[in-house]
Parts: structure tokens; C-alpha cells; sequence
């Protein structure tokens, strides 16, 4: 049976390179930070370059954390042009590979199956991979690293940890030199899906490294995780039965949307309940656009002060909706129910339980009204229209134009963070 090889490609520091090929500077040698200015210095770096890497700077750092000596740029995010950047670099992979055959990660990562690829260029897959890393530097400027495994679990861990110490940004792994190399490697929290938890968990058991997971015996795990721990003995040996195909095949039992955001300030009560009636009606839109409903909502609202200080509800709606003249009214009457008005709010997260298609498939109750949900659905449908034309905040609600609403800035925002656009 041919042996696979699969590529795990990242762009480096992705947001970073992209601020400094912007702005005509090298990457690898420029001190640059993507992080809001408006911000207090509390905010998040969504990225840091190589340099600052270099000099200790971690990844996903406080912009107060930054040494005061390092002099550096802060660029502020713009969302927009990083995802241009990305759909640039994905025409470099269709120029070489089938789309079926590129799963994507991220925003800045993918795996290929380029299996089937080498026979067809003549080539082996380091070779292919300087190639495409190479057209990536030429057509984006941006560099990447690449890990190139028997599987998808090893491709990416050679990305993650081995790649980074070679020369020329590539590595390799097969399960024997998995196991030859990265058994005794530390810490645990570098190889893929371990986190601080699984790691202090484990090390509260004896195991620091991937081999002493190995040679523990099955049971203890399995004691220890329940049926993830067969995941975490897999990996420790460096196996992955997970194809690409796999992967596309897969479709969800169950389906939802969610909604969140951590405010800029503490907000009084009222002023919450305003976040949580535009975040609803966010929601609503996102629905009629996908043309989904949904059966029930969960609302979390975090207060300010504590990290474990929280309020948390369901409601279940009467037949699946997606009006928001039916959700507003029903997120408002949780908010009410369960949230503290005495303390201040900083969090806020909505989800749309149950979504399914809006096929009329489910049985009206006899206080529905068929024509007003009809009206209602078609009103929500002009309101997309003119978004889609005019831009999101084209057409705006009452609540909106309030002066604690979040609704205008997050509709110039892509994925919690400033387009870049105006």
C-alpha cells in the first residue's frame, strides 16, 4: 500500500508579514505588533513578528508585557486584507493541488494529501513543498513553514515543533522517527490538542513526555479521559487514521450559531440587556441569510470583576423561529430572569441551539400567525439586500444609534477585530 504524505503549511506570523509586506518591510527582521491602539494596553497582540519572537516576545501577548526597551511598530488589525492575503495564497495551492485535496485549517494553515501529486510532477514531497513555499514567497511575500508526515497528525506536529528548528522551514515525520525524536520532547503543551489541562492532568500521573504516555498502561488513560483518551494513545504513538476525505465527508449531527463579545467597559444592566437585543438581532440576520431556525437559546453573561462569576439560561421557543420578533422578546425575558441588576456586566454570549433548515418542516402553534411570519421573513430578506449593497451598517435599528450600542462598530469588524475597512 503507498505510503501517504501529507503537508501541513503555515504562513509565519501570518497578520505580522502581512503589516510589514505592506508597508515594503522584511518580516523576519522587522520589529512590528498587530494589536488596537484604541485599546488599553491590556488588549491582546493578534501577532508578533519572527524578530520580536526572537527576543523573547511571546505569541498572543499583552501589549503591557512587551519589554519597554524594544522599539516596534504596532499596526492595527485589519481583518479584510489579511483574508485577501489568505484567498491569494490559496490560488498557490490550486495551481499545484485539487481543491478535494486541500483541507483548511485556518485562516494562515491547511494540510495536503500530496500523495498522489508526486508521481504526477516527478518529484518527492520536500521537494514540492520548497516549491509551493517558494511560489507563496514569490506571489504574497509572506513565508511559510512545512511539515511534511505519513499522516495528518504527524504533519502537523513536524510543522509545530520541527520545522521552525531547520534551516529551510521544513520537517519530517514518520511513526518511527516520531518516536525516536519527540518522545522525551517538553513540554507536553507543544504537541497538537494538548493544553495546559491535559498536560497538568497527566503530569499529576508521572507522564511528562509523549513516551511516558506510550508506555502507560491503556487502562489508567482511558480511567483518566473516558473514550479521548483512545485519541491521546494514538497520538503518543504517532498514529492518525483521519484522511482529508475523511475530513469533507463529515457533516454534523447538530448545528449552531453563536454570538459573542467582551465589552470595552462594565455595563450597567440596562445597557446590557441593549448589547444582548442587538447581538439577537445579529443573529437573526445571520439566519435569514443561511436560511435557518432555530429551536431554543443560551445566554451567558459574565460580570465584571470575576472571571468565575457568571450567569447562565436557556429558553426553548415554542416551534423553530428565526424572526426576531420572536427571539428578541425571548433572549429579553431570560436576560431578566437570570441576570444579577445590581452588578455590572463585561461578557456576553449568545448561541441558537437546534439549528435546521427553514424548510417549514415543524408545526406552528395555534397563536401563530403564518402571514406574519412570512411578512416577517420577507422584511428580513430586504434588510440582507440592502446590507449586502450598501454595507452592514447601511440600514440600522433604533437601538443601534443608542449611545452604549456595540451593534454599528462590530458590523466593521470581522471576526471581533477591526476589517480595515471604513
Amino acid at each position: 500500500m503507498e505510503e501517504k504524505r501529507y503537508l501541513c503549511i503555515d504562513l509565519k506570523s501570518f497578520y505580522a508579514s502581512v503589516e510589514c509586506v505592506e508597508r515594503g518591510l522584511d518580516p523576519m527582521t522587522t520589529n512590528l505588533v498587530v494589536a488596537d491602539p484604541e485599546r488599553s494596553d491590556k488588549t491582546i497582540c493578534l501577532a508578533v513578528s519572527p524578530s520580536m519572537k526572537a527576543l523573547g516576545v511571546r505569541n498572543r501577548c499583552r501589549v503591557f508585557e512587551i519589554p519597554k526597551q524594544i522599539d516596534y511598530i504596532m499596526a492595527e488589525p485589519r481583518m479584510q486584507k489579511y483574508i485577501d492575503y489568505a484567498a491569494e495564497t490559496y490560488a498557490v495551492y490550486l495551481s499545484y493541488v485539487a481543491p478535494e485535496d486541500i483541507h483548511v485549517y485556518s485562516i494562515d494553515e491547511v494540510f495536503i494529501d500530496a500523495t498522489p501529486y508526486l508521481p504526477l510532477y516527478e518529484t518527492d514531497a520536500k521537494s514540492l513543498a520548497q516549491r509551493i513555499m517558494e511560489d507563496i514567497l514569490e506571489k504574497v511575500g509572506v513565508r511559510a513553514t512545512c511539515g511534511i508526515g505519513t499522516n495528518l497528525y504527524l504533519a502537523k506536529i513536524a510543522m509545530d515543533i520541527t520545522a521552525k528548528h531547520a534551516k529551510d522551514f521544513i520537517g519530517f515525520l514518520d511513526e518511527q522517527t516520531y518516536c525516536k525524536t519527540l518522545w522525551d520532547h517538553r513540554p507536553l503543551t507543544d504537541f497538537w490538542r494538548i493544553g495546559s489541562g491535559i498536560a497538568n492532568k497527566l503530569a499529576s500521573h508521572g507522564m511528562f513526555t509523549m513516551g511516558t504516555v506510550a508506555r502507560m498502561p491503556e487502562d489508567v488513560l482511558y480511567r483518566m479521559f473516558g473514550v479521548d483518551a483512545e485519541l491521546l494513545i494514538d497520538h503518543a504513538w504517532g498514529r492518525e487514521p483521519t484522511t482529508i476525505a475523511d475530513i469533507k465527508a463529515y457533516h454534523s449531527k447538530t448545528n449552531c450559531l453563536t454570538s459573542g463579545q467582551v465589552l470595552m467597559r462594565n455595563y450597567t444592566f440596562a445597557e446590557g440587556e441593549l448589547i444582548v437585543k442587538e447581538m439577537t438581532d445579529q443573529l437573526c440576520m445571520e439566519m435569514a441569510d443561511k436560511r435557518v431556525v432555530t429551536g431554543s437559546l443560551t445566554l451567558y453573561v459574565g460580570y465584571a470583576g470575576s472571571e468565575h462569576q457568571s450567569a447562565r439560561g436557556s429558553a426553548c421557543l415554542a416551534t423553530p423561529s428565526g424572526a426576531d420578533t420572536v427571539l428578541i422578546p425571548a433572549v429579553t425575558t431570560l436576560y431578566r430572569r437570570i441576570v444579577l441588576p445590581d452588578l455590572m456586566v463585561r461578557r456576553i454570549s449568545i448561541t441558537c441551539n437546534r439549528v435546521t433548515p427553514d424548510d417549514g418542516g415543524y408545526q406552528l402553534s395555534f397563536f401563530e400567525d403564518p402571514a406574519e411570519q412570512e411578512r416577517n421573513r420577507s422584511l428580513q430578506h430586504a434588510v440582507l439586500d440592502i446590507k449586502k449593497k450598501y454595507g452592514k451598517n447601511a440600514i440600522l435599528k433604533g437601538m443601534n444609534l443608542e449611545e452604549a450600542a456595540t451593534g454599528r462598530d462590530r458590523n466593521r469588524q470581522i471576526g471581533g477585530h477591526k476589517s480595515g475597512e471604513k
